[in-house]
């Protein structure tokens, strides 16, 4: 009897930050791919296993109100990502503020003298996943977040790589498929031009 478990989820790479791996699978939870994969944020047990590291109080399954929130979040930062121009990327910032506007922060201290920001209103779930993008971009890794440069893929993931220049979220899949496709359409070119 076949039973509808989702797949174990794969080791964490300890290359990737904990907090930029719980941004990409939220940003991946989007409908994306061809034929397009469904939006997961509307299976309720998935959406709480997604939001999980951004719920301080560990509920399960979030409201509907919430996810709502959430989706435009991961619209906006998705908009970030696809940004092909300093002006839309500069619009899509834009708006992810203007969605946040009811989230309040506080600038605190550790005991070590370590200034952070602690949510003081707002949806805590849409407070954490705007706090910890904030982190990524101070820290200088959010540019490594990349969308699949496979069009049909469109996966978000995360570079690893030195130099920051990774294309594609898996080049045994989404590499080779491009190269192959772009060699075919050389050689159909060639022999058109012969012809």
């Amino acid at each position: 009897m076949a039973t509808n478990q989702s797949p174990s989820p794969e080791p964490a790479d300890p290359r990737i930050p904990a907090s930029a791996a719980a941004v990409v699978d939220l940003l991946n939870s989007r409908p994306h791919a061809t034929p397009a994969l469904p939006d997961t944020l509307d299976d309720p047990g998935r959406a709480g296993e997604i939001l999980s590291p951004f719920d301080p109080a560990g509920r399960r399954v979030p409201t509907p109100e919430r996810i709502e929130r959430v989706r435009a979040v991961r619209d906006h930062l998705v908009a970030v990502l696809a940004a092909g121009t300093p002006a839309q990327t500069a619009q899509a910032w834009t708006l992810l503020t203007e969605d946040g506007s009811e989230l309040t922060f506080q600038q605190t201290f550790t005991a070590a003298g370590r200034p952070q920001l602690q949510q003081v209103a707002g949806d805590p779930v849409v407070g954490r996943i705007v706090l910890a993008v904030a982190d990524l971009v101070t820290a200088d890794t959010w540019s490594r977040l990349r969308i699949c440069g496979n069009e049909r893929c469109a996966h978000v993931f995360y570079d690893t790589t030195r130099s920051r220049t990774q294309r594609w979220h898996s080049y045994e899949v989404c590499g080779n498929r491009t190269n192959v496709a772009a060699y075919r359409a050389r050689a159909r070119s060639g022999r058109a031009s012969d012809g």
